[in-house]
């Protein structure tokens, strides 16, 4: 273990794992299949958006210089509707046209009242305006986007609103990164799945689903395997068996220090370990290196501490073999609004809920902070980022991750 870096820093450890991402290819899908998956390349729209002066109501097109003494009656010209292939008229002063959303802008016309502020004579040749007009309920041509501007870049994961921007650019596929297949392999004589009836010292196994959805949640293919027993031959047989069929590997438990942790000893003894262990909090012996060729990392056994790894560690890993700056997840400043436990060394990662009913956004404490206890993370808006050093006094400010 000499050569091995130990203990190293966080950023230390997000430096040596963007020197070892992952090669994934690419592949171009229709709009139908995007939801959830990370683009390959910047694309950009082919048309301004909005393509021409639209009404962002229904109501009047009209000069805004008839609306400024209200109430002011002027004669209907014309109906127009979205879609229309009739020709535009020009409004003159005194004139008005009927139009509906997403119309386009008669010649002439620079206001917009709503119907609900409008009346209509019974013969329908007049409209009476009860209100000044609107210069703002005219969507102007590229207001939102620009002919040719970049939207969408390269390492986004497309979510329901992105896919519909892919659409209003004009695009009917994209490409994107195929999905990288991930093993997920827990680990331990004391597991059973969830659903069995729990021998006396058993638990339940609950990291690998965890896990699972993590990976689906990044976008990419989980593959869970069953629980391996504390048998050095049983875990060599499953990883090799992990290492032909996935691009990746997750195990869970194993990598701390005592004698049963046997992902960490047949790493030392048969892989290649590229670090071990990690300055944070909770979560500090994660291992990543090589099985036969394959990445490997060893995320702790605590369901808790596995979660925050993969966030912190894990996420970002995935995400830099996708783009080339690594896409951040969000972060925001909060105040703290208790004391919280800090240290010298460490990032320490603090589960918070987030009340941001005041000025501020004050970060509170879930509860006990256990490595194993994974509600006080199903009630976390987010983690904190307290760097080395920092006080944790009530009142100080420090960043967070938004789970």
């Amino acid at each position: 273990m000499s050569e091995v870096p130990y203990f190293v820093s966080y950023d230390e450890a997000l430096t040596i794992l963007r020197q070892h991402t992952l090669n994934i290819g690419t592949e171009t899908i229709a709009l139908d299949h995007l939801y959830n998956r990370i683009l390959a390349e910047d694309i950009q729209s082919t048309v301004d958006d909005p393509r021409f002066d639209n009404s962002a109501m229904d109501g009047f097109a009209f000069q805004y210089s008839d609306s400024t003494q209200p109430p002011a009656v002027l004669s209907i010209k014309q109906t127009l509707q979205a879609g229309t292939d009739e020709q535009l008229t020009t409004i003159e002063p005194g004139q008005a046209v009927r139009i509906m959303t997403g119309a386009p802008i008669p010649n002439g016309a620079d206001a917009i009242l709503p119907i609900e502020r409008c009346s209509i004579s019974d013969d329908g040749s007049e409209v009476t305006l009860h209100d000044e007009g609107k210069k703002h309920f005219i969507r102007k041509q590229g207001e939102n986007l620009k002919r040719g501007q970049t939207a969408l870049t390269k390492g986004t994961l497309f979510s329901p609103s992105s896919v519909g921007l892919c659409a209003t650019m004009g695009h009917a596929s994209a490409k994107v990164f195929k999905k990288a297949t991930i093993g997920i392999l827990p680990t331990g004589d004391e597991l059973q799945l969830p659903g069995e009836e729990l021998s006396d010292n058993s638990i339940y196994e609950s990291n690998s689903f965890g896990l699972t959805s993590l990976v689906r949640m990044t976008g990419h293919n989980p593959i869970r395997y069953t629980s391996v027993s504390d048998s050095m031959d049983a875990l060599r047989q499953q990883l090799d068996a992990a290492a032909a069929e996935c691009d990746f590997i997750l195990t869970s438990g194993g990598v701390s220090m005592g004698e049963w942790d046997l992902v960490r000893r047949i790493m030392e003894e048969e892989g290649d370990i590229k670090f071990w262990r990690v300055k944070i909090r909770p979560g500090s012996p994660p291992l990543f290196g090589y099985w036969k060729g394959t990445p490997l990392f060893g995320l702790p056994g605590n369901p808790a501490s596995s979660h925050v790894v993969f966030r912190m560690l894990v996420a970002p890993f995935l995400r830099a073999s996708t783009s080339e700056g690594g896409v951040e997840e969000k972060r925001i400043r909060v105040q703290l609004a208790e004391r919280f436990k800090t240290s010298p060394t460490d990032l320490i990662l603090r589960r918070i809920v987030i009340d941001t009913s005041g000025e501020n956004m004050l970060a509170y404490s879930t509860g006990y902070q256990g490595s194993g206890n994974l509600n006080s993370l199903v009630l976390a808006d987010g983690l904190t980022l307290l760097e080395p050093g920092h006080s944790g006094e009530k009142g100080t400010w420090c960043d967070a991750l938004i789970l």
